[in-house]
């Protein structure tokens, strides 16, 4: 299988590099970056992250929107999927990535990205992950702490994107992929 023909499943919560990490990767590989988020669906529905958030927590449709859609357009072509589901999502992912990173670090980088308060950011970071959780165990039976099965785990903590990316592309040339 050559590179044009792979697709490379990237997961992470907020903080942990996986958009960075998936835009370096995927345009190394010259293949198609899908980073659909509650972000990007924010943006169509003119609505703040938090709010898609709020309504998330009593809505489903905005998760099975944003899970299926993002599938949905990576399984049309080559690519690497960045979001938060990717390794549990997609089925047919030659490799799967989970980023990590300690809370602190993530709440960092938060920071260093959009500015504001640091123990804002703790807060608010906190939250999205428990209600992340609550919500992808109640709509998939996915326990995105439970990460195991990923083909490569890496600490980001411990290395730069570049380092991260290159890491990434070792394992794949290791795979044949």
């Amino acid at each position: 299988m050559s590179k044009k023909n792979v697709k490379v499943a990237i997961s992470g919560k907020s903080g942990c590099g996986n958009t960075t990490v998936s835009s370096l990767l995927a345009e190394k590989l010259g293949i198609k970056l899908i980073n659909y988020t509650f972000r990007q669906l924010a943006e169509e529905k003119g609505l703040t992250l938090a709010q898609v958030i709020e309504n998330a927590k009593t809505d489903d449709s905005y998760d099975k929107y944003v899970d299926t859609h993002q599938v949905e357009l990576a399984e049309k072509e080559p690519c690497v999927l960045g979001s938060r589901l990717a390794i549990w999502m997609l089925k047919s992912a030659d490799l799967k990535v989970y980023l990590y990173a300690s809370d602190e670090t993530r709440a960092n980088r938060i920071f260093n990205r959009e500015g504001g308060n640091i123990d804002e950011i703790k807060s608010f970071t906190s939250m999205r992950d428990e209600e992340d959780s609550r919500r992808y165990k109640n709509l998939y039976g996915i326990d995105n702490n439970d990460y195991d099965f990923a083909d490569l785990i890496i600490d980001t903590a411990n290395y730069n994107p570049e380092e991260i990316t290159s890491l990434i592309i070792d394992e794949l040339e290791k795979r044949g992929l």
